[in-house]
C-alpha cells in the first residue's frame, strides 16, 4: 500500500461515514479471516468418503491348522546364539 492510500483512508475515517465503515471493517475482516481459515484447512468439500471410498470386497479367511517347529518343556531360558553380551561382535562401525 502506498502512503496516499493510508493518508486517505485516514482521512476518510475521521468523517462520521468513515469511523462507521472503520468499525464494521475490524470485525468483518476478523469474520472472512476466520472462514478463510476453516475452509482451508477443514476442506470438507474435498474430502473423501471413507466408508464409500475404501471398500474392499471381503473374502473368506484360509488356512490350516498344521503346527510348525514346536518346542515343548524346555528349561533352557539362554537363546541359542545369544549375543548380548558380544558388544563388539553384535553393533558394527558405521563406515
Amino acid at each position: 500500500m502506498s502512503i496516499d492510500i493510508i493518508l486517505g483512508l485516514v482521512a476518510h475515517a475521521s468523517s462520521e461515514d468513515g469511523a462507521l465503515w472503520l468499525l464494521a471493517a475490524g470485525p468483518a475482516g476478523g469474520a472472512a479471516t476466520y472462514w478463510a481459515f476453516f475452509r482451508y484447512y477443514r476442506n470438507t468439500d474435498k474430502s473423501h468418503e471413507f466408508e464409500r471410498d475404501t471398500i474392499i470386497a471381503a473374502q473368506p479367511v484360509q488356512g490350516g491348522e498344521q503346527v510348525v517347529d514346536t518346542i515343548e518343556r524346555t528349561r533352557d531360558s539362554n537363546i541359542d546364539g545369544d549375543n548380548s553380551r558380544k558388544h563388539r561382535g553384535r553393533v558394527q562401525r558405521v563406515r
